[in-house]
């Protein structure tokens, strides 16, 4: 019999061969590529999985390819040239990957690359899906482009997919926003089914068009049609009753929404600013604007814009100095707004100051509506010769209301010399204006000189000239 140590060492030695001899459990498999891709954070983490997929011949795993190109072209860290050059690498991309591309460049700075690549998709006969059309025609919208709209709708119905809720609501908006309200409204009415969205871009389209009373007897159509509004909805809702001037379905709107518990975000609290700015409830707009807790720049631009409409000059030049103390960047509506508070209120230096700022302090390169406001300004003051000189240093050539708010100018002080040369100008837009000819002829006759009146009375009988509906607001400014 062994002695007890060597019984102990042996039985050890046993017990470890046999746990050597139990087979370890494998290591954990790695992701794979394509959940790598899907997790990817940034462009140099895309690049090494691509490495990855070139050095183990998946690159050409149309569905490892496809999560490598849904980052690129679809993700705030992507990036959409890589992306372009991913696609043209792969042999056989199927329609998921032509969709993607499509959508990446519908919604981004070249939205006529979707429409190339569509062509380009039919081509290599590729059928496009139900997801294809939405892109393109969100692309068609971004361009506002009615013969591309057109033509995809030409496409649409030659695919029977022109009942599709998606489609029927990209058609609607494409058509809206190409100015096409009409063509918009034949798409709404022949489709067979609707949802909110559809109804909801309907009523937007009219709103956007300038058709508020449309847009307000739809709104009440789709209220007895059974659907709820949204947010969305309202914010379209609110934008025609700031056209038309209804003001107490705005405050029922307001009272609705409180009503519903709705939250009340940047959208939907601008659009109600914007709405009892522009009705002129300036303390109920205040209000509203005060107690949003997130405003952007349009938000600011409607309370501006409606504090100098209804002549809160000095109120909207604070607010404006309250926008650049929040350091939110002014945009050409902003400066609109401002200079025609400047304008209505005779403040010249402040508007000068302003308009010199546009391109010194922000870059923006003044408008004609700007111009417009400057130009009108300075008439007021007096100054009709510097008016008509940075009228004259425009890029665009003046239009008829920069040239009547001069012509108003040249009356009120009684520069007949600049007014004959701005008659000029006006009888070449308006031919058969008799408006202007009126205000003339009056300037003549108070400066005594009558024979310039008779020659033109006698001009007025020969051509037979009408009165243009709006132009006696000039002749009569005093």
């Amino acid at each position: 019999m062994l002695p007890r140590k060597q019984q102990l060492f042996r039985r050890g030695l046993s017990v470890h061969c046999s746990l050597s001899l139990t087979p370890s459990p494998p290591p954990p498999k790695p992701p794979s590529l394509s959940i790598l891709a899907d997790r990817c954070k940034s462009m140099d983490q895309l690049k090494q999985i691509h490495a990855q997929m070139i050095v183990s011949s998946r690159i050409q795993d149309n569905f490892a390819a496809s999560r490598l190109l849904s980052f690129c072209a679809l993700t705030e860290s992507g990036d959409l040239n890589y992306a372009s050059k991913l696609f043209n690498c792969i042999e056989e991309p199927n329609s998921f990957m032509w969709n993607t591309m499509i959508r990446a460049y519908a919604s981004g700075s070249q939205p006529s690359e979707a429409l190339f690549l569509y062509i380009k998709m039919r081509f290599f006969e590729v059928v496009p899906g139900k997801h294809t059309y939405p892109f393109l025609l969100k692309a068609c919208s971004n361009l506002g482009s009615i013969l591309s709209s057109k033509q995809v709708h030409t496409h649409v119905l030659k695919s029977g997919l022109d009942l599709d809720l998606h489609v029927v609501n990209g058609l609607v908006r494409a058509y809206s926003v190409s100015k096409k309200i009409d063509y918009a409204r034949r798409v709404f009415d022949e489709a067979l089914e609707r949802n909110l969205s559809i109804w909801t871009t309907m009523i937007c389209g009219y709103a956007q068009n300038c058709c508020p009373d449309d847009a307000l007897e739809l709104f009440d159509e789709m209220i007895v049609q059974g659907f709820e509004p949204n947010g969305v909805t309202l914010a379209s809702v609110l934008s025609a009753c700031a056209q038309s001037g209804c003001l107490e379905l705005g405050d029922q709107i307001r009272l609705f929404i409180k009503r519903k518990g709705m939250e009340v975000g940047v959208i939907l609290g601008t659009a109600l600013v914007h709405m009892y700015a522009k009705n002129g409830a300036i303390s109920m707009a205040k209000e509203l604007f005060d107690n949003l807790l997130v405003k952007n720049v349009v938000t600011w631009n409607a309370m501006i814009c409606g504090l100098a409409a209804y002549g809160h000059v000095d109120e909207a030049l604070t607010l404006f100095r309250g926008l650049e103390r929040e350091q939110i960047e002014p945009n050409d509506r902003t400066f609109v707004g401002v200079l025609s508070a400047c304008c209505h209120a005779g403040y010249l230096d402040v508007g000068r100051k302003i308009f010199d700022s546009m391109k010194s302090m922000y870059g923006i390169d003044p408008k004609i509506e700007h111009y417009g406001c400057m130009v009108d300004m300075l008439g007021r003051s007096g100054r009709v010769v510097e008016a008509e000189e940075l009228m004259k240093s425009m890029t665009w050539k003046a239009d008829v209301v920069i040239l009547g708010a001069l012509l108003a100018a040249c009356k009120n002080h009684g520069n007949i010399e600049v007014a004959e040369r701005v008659v000029e100008q006006i009888l070449e837009l308006e031919p058969h204006n008799h408006g202007v000819f009126v205000v003339l002829s009056n300037m003549y006759a108070e400066a005594g000189r009558w024979e310039e009146v008779s020659k033109l009375r006698k001009l007025m009988k020969k051509g037979n000239l009408k009165k243009i509906p709006g132009w006696s607001h000039v002749d009569d400014d005093n």
